[in-house]
């Protein structure tokens, strides 16, 4: 027994010492890159690319189901995006609330006479509408089936932009996100297949008009524990996985893509729990077997704010539904582990998601166990609970603290010292006791997975218009 737990304990040690080193050169790689894209950013002239009849037309997909809260504010605000070619593909996905009925009385809704090709295959279409007052305006209404990626692949056969743009409904694009977002396609249009934006928390922000007035850091803890999650995992996870041509996901709330390239390999996988990681494999898997060059790219200047969820059932259900998502993703494409047609792609970043991912809320159950049952017995060293805090608890969290830092001296959206004061304070929090609650919730997704329960179980929300401070 004494020898089990010393190898258990010695396991969960390497394996946690290991995990936070990867992020350690993560986030030294993000911090030059970062650097490299400020200088870039200085010499970027928004206006010259809005200007240009070179800039290529976007259209945006965006998949609604039960928005009826939120969804005229969202449309206007995508609708008043500075971009100057721009499309916007409501999907109604069966909706049972009045979604489409607000938007029938907001933008005066009329049945069009459109050619829809399903490239695609998808649930019937009910009808196509369009707006005499907003002609960039198309409104699809389609039955359910059960998924967003069927709504998108809708959209996505009603697209006539070479660029596609995927957005949720509850969300709000910031006014320059889409040119800033296409600056990185122009840095090297023959390469770049995809970008992905980075997403914020909207919680107790002003919204007015669906548009952003004020930033502000949300009130509740569990909020501020989900602002630092996000940035670390895209100012830091994602910027340089992107460095490295090996980014795995673009959010489904705010990506571009090259939309024959999505067609190519047969849109969004139906029923994906995680569509959005799902597709991205895809792309990578497509492109590496054809042999062409490409680069899918992150840039961390758009923004995409979203409304987070602000209550533990809530939160614990999308957690869940994430990595049950995460192994639905993985899974089909275990045969690119390892293998030297696959690249970079297929011997680190997916060796990386199935071992620091995937098993890592397993790991961690078995660690902790351990670690307990060790103390209980009176077989857990000094030294070693010592070093487990020193390289564990506190590496974890210092490299959270550096993920603030980074926001604040490249972005700087939360400018009130308290604000900072305070991200940072929730960072000692992060990692005791709010990682310990995700670890269950992502092993509740594990379960689902296994008993082949695959819904996405609905995440309360507040809704952008009803609630002034959303």
């Amino acid at each position: 027994m004494r020898l089990f737990l010393s190898i258990s304990n010695d396991t969960f040690f390497v394996y946690y010492l290991l995990s936070n080193l990867i992020y350690l050169i993560l986030l030294i790689t993000a911090i030059f890159k970062n650097t490299i894209h400020r200088h870039r950013l200085a010499s970027l002239k928004l206006e010259l690319l809005k200007a240009s009849p070179f800039t290529p037309p976007i259209t945006l997909l965006v998949p609604a189901h039960n928005e009826e809260s939120s969804i005229v504010e969202s449309v206007r605000a995508l609708l008043s995006l500075d971009y100057p070619a721009l499309e916007v593909i409501v999907v109604n996905d069966g909706s049972s609330d009045s979604t489409l009925e607000k938007l029938e009385l907001a933008f005066q809704l009329q049945t069009a006479r459109v050619l829809y090709i399903p490239d695609i295959a998808t649930a019937p279409l009910r009808g196509i509408y369009r707006s005499p007052t907003e002609p960039q305006l198309l409104v699809l209404d389609k039955e359910a089936a059960g998924c967003k990626a069927d709504a998108i692949n809708a959209g996505l056969n009603a697209a006539t932009s070479p660029y596609i743009c995927v957005v949720d409904a509850d969300s709000i694009l910031e006014k320059e996100s889409l040119m800033r977002i296409m600056a990185g396609v122009f840095s090297d249009p023959s390469r770049v297949v995809a970008v992905g934006g980075i997403v914020r928390i909207l919680n107790n922000c002003t919204v007015t008009n669906g548009e952003l007035k004020e930033v502000r850091l949300p009130k509740k803890p569990i909020e501020v524990l989900q602002v630092i999650e996000y940035l670390r995992a895209f100012l830091v996870g994602r910027e340089a996985w992107a460095g490295f041509n090996m980014l795995p996901i673009i959010s489904g709330a705010f990506g571009i893509f090259q939309r024959d390239l999505v067609k190519q390999v047969g849109g969004f996988r139906t029923h994906a729990v995680g569509e959005d990681l799902d597709l991205v494999i895809r792309l990578h898997r497509h492109l590496q077997e054809e042999g062409r060059p490409y680069h899918i790219n992150f840039i961390p200047d758009p923004t995409c704010w979203t409304e987070a969820p602000s209550d533990l059932a809530s939160l614990a259900r999308q957690r869940a539904r994430w990595h049950k998502g995460l192994i639905d993703a993985l899974w089909p494409n275990r045969d690119m582990l390892f293998r030297p047609s696959y690249g970079r792609v297929g011997w680190m970043v997916l060796p990386y998601m199935w071992i620091f991912e995937f098993f890592a809320p397993v790991v961690e159950l078995v660690g902790y166990s351990t670690i307990v049952t060790a103390f209980v017995l009176g077989e857990l060293s000094q030294a070693f609970f010592v070093q487990f805090l020193l390289f564990g608890y506190a590496f974890a969290t210092m490299i959270s603290i550096g993920s603030v830092l980074l926001e604040e001296m490249t972005f700087r959206r939360y400018s009130d010292w308290r604000e900072v004061t305070r991200l940072i304070f929730y960072c000692f929090f992060e990692h005791f006791p709010y990682r310990q609650l995700t670890m269950f919730w992502r092993l509740q997704g594990i379960w689902q997975y296994l008993r082949g329960d695959m819904r996405w179980h609905d995440v309360k929300r507040v809704g952008i218009s009803t609630n002034p401070t959303v």
